[in-house]
């Protein structure tokens, strides 16, 4: 009986241990994000690379038809500085009101978004006075229209860790058109060719 408590406790002594430099790796990685948010702004490139979690102000507006980039306004399209995020950019936004978190897409642009300020597009100007201006927790999925820049998801990298071990190597090109392929030549060495070379040099000689 000693000797089943005394196994539990270990185990439970390697699970904390394991826990614990989980949550160490983990709290390193995200310092060593915002540090290279904070160096990229000293650089003077400010856009935040795609998967980067960033801290805005939030308002919202309710006028207007069309938007920076053409298309009609419409629930879900958010303004933000260009310079920062540009336009196409896809955000993740938890504003700690579920009625307004979800997936954005920066289409629009303003003179009165600069800097960290997000402008979400509502329907309704009475629920945007509402809303009014409070902080949120900005997820950056892709910046701008290119698709390469997108954060990569979780069954993203393994598919592709599983391809790339599984990835087979391409076969040759053919041969250019016209061109036969190279036939093996073999070395014959009888005794019935020998003679044949040599009244074929006779020959020659006469």
């Amino acid at each position: 009986m000693r000797l089943i408590i005394s196994r539990s406790i270990w185990r439970k002594l390697v699970v904390l241990v394991v826990a614990m430099v989980g949550f160490v790796f983990l709290y390193e990685t995200r310092m060593l994000d915002s540090q290279y948010l904070a160096l990229q702004s000293m650089m003077g490139n400010p856009k935040p690379p795609p998967g980067s979690q960033m801290r805005f102000d939030a308002t919202a507006y309710c006028k207007g038809t069309t938007t920076a980039s053409g298309v009609g306004v419409r629930t879900g399209i958010a303004a933000a500085d260009p310079a920062l995020l540009p336009v196409g950019s896809v955000l993740n936004v938890a504003t700690g009101d579920s009625r307004y978190n979800g997936v954005y897409t920066v289409m629009d642009t303003g003179p009165r978004v600069q800097g960290r300020i997000l402008d979400l597009y509502m329907w309704s100007c009475h629920e945007a006075l509402r809303f009014g201006r409070k902080g949120i927790e900005v997820t950056v999925l892709r910046l701008g229209w290119d698709p390469k820049a997108s954060s990569p998801s979780l069954i993203d990298r393994l598919f592709r860790g599983r391809e790339a071990r599984r990835r087979v190597p391409e076969p040759e090109a053919p041969p250019p058109a016209g061109v036969p392929p190279a036939e093996e030549t073999t070395v014959s060495t009888t005794p019935d060719e020998a003679p044949a070379s040599g009244t074929a040099g006779s020959d020659s000689s006469q």
